[in-house]
């Protein structure tokens, strides 16, 4: 038996094929971690969601940004762009079975047994893991509910910009999915940017890494997460970031969790300029 964790697949469903063969992969006995954005970009989304939903308990999915950004689409509160490649889906007829399975997916997963902590994009320096999981609770419940439209309508925005337990409403919500589909840097003041998408290396700004932030109340944990493909395949103390950009030419890249860690790495052909997100 084994477990990998597996970047950002963003529709490039031909990849993850080759490299779950190179891997050997077996769906009796190995399970596969998905760090978000299963979708979008890539030319087959449909066939992604439809394989890693076809594969039930062997697989743990986390939402990322672009499976958001489909379910407010499909939802109708929100407009596509002109790169989104989410038409066979909302064309499918499984399309609303599809959309319900993905709804429901978690926002962090926490496996103690392995002792690893899986989210799509980052945690802001004041949570430890009973608060990141809490938090990710409250939003994973909004997003099952029958409400969850009325939060897709309003969750886009930058603000607020730092946590506080006196955070309510949808202001609470926004910045805990801010949080955890779309940071990457944050100040020394623990306040998230949201808006710089780029190398956290060699920067002239005060930035930093959302997992470099001194005295960060998750640094015990061993973190694995995508989203940030300037940043690419990286590893630090703690720190496995799998998003090495297959969407635009770079690496799907996969983790063994199980035992000593053990990068894979396939190289891909990229469907995007580099650097679109």
């Amino acid at each position: 038996m084994a477990d990998y964790a597996i970047g950002d697949v963003q529709g490039c469903q031909r990849e993850l094929m080759t490299l779950l063969s190179l891997l050997e992969f077996n769906p009796d006995t190995d399970r596969l971690w998905f760090v978000g954005d299963l979708v979008n970009r890539g030319p087959a989304s449909l066939e992604g969601l439809r394989f890693v939903k076809s594969l039930g308990d062997r697989a743990v999915t986390v939402l990322g940004n672009h499976d958001l950004h489909l379910l407010a689409i499909a939802s109708g509160t929100r407009d596509p762009g002109p790169d989104d490649t989410f038409d066979d889906i909302l064309a499918a007829p499984d399309r609303d079975e599809l959309i319900d399975w993905l709804r429901h997916l978690p926002l962090l997963h926490h496996d103690a047994a392995l002792g690893y902590t899986m989210i799509h994009a980052g945690l802001p320096p004041q949570w430890d893991l009973a608060q990141a999981a809490g938090c990710a609770a409250e939003l994973e419940a909004v997003l099952r509910s029958d409400d969850y439209v009325a939060f897709l309508r309003d969750m886009y925005g930058g603000k607020p910009d730092r946590w506080s337990d006196e955070l309510r409403g949808i202001e609470r919500l926004r910045f805990i999915l801010n949080c955890l589909t779309r940071l990457r840097l944050c100040d020394t003041q623990g306040c998230i940017h949201l808006k710089e998408k780029g190398s956290p290396f060699g920067r002239a700004d005060d930035l930093k890494p959302w997992f470099d932030v001194p005295d960060r109340a998750s640094a015990n944990l061993r973190l694995v997460f995508g989203h940030w493909s300037t940043l690419g395949r990286y590893h630090a103390p703690g720190i496995f970031a799998l998003d090495s950009g297959c969407i635009w030419g770079g690496a799907l890249t996969a983790l063994r969790l199980d035992g000593e860690p053990r990068w894979y790495s396939l190289p891909c052909a990229g469907y995007c300029r580099p650097g679109e997100e």
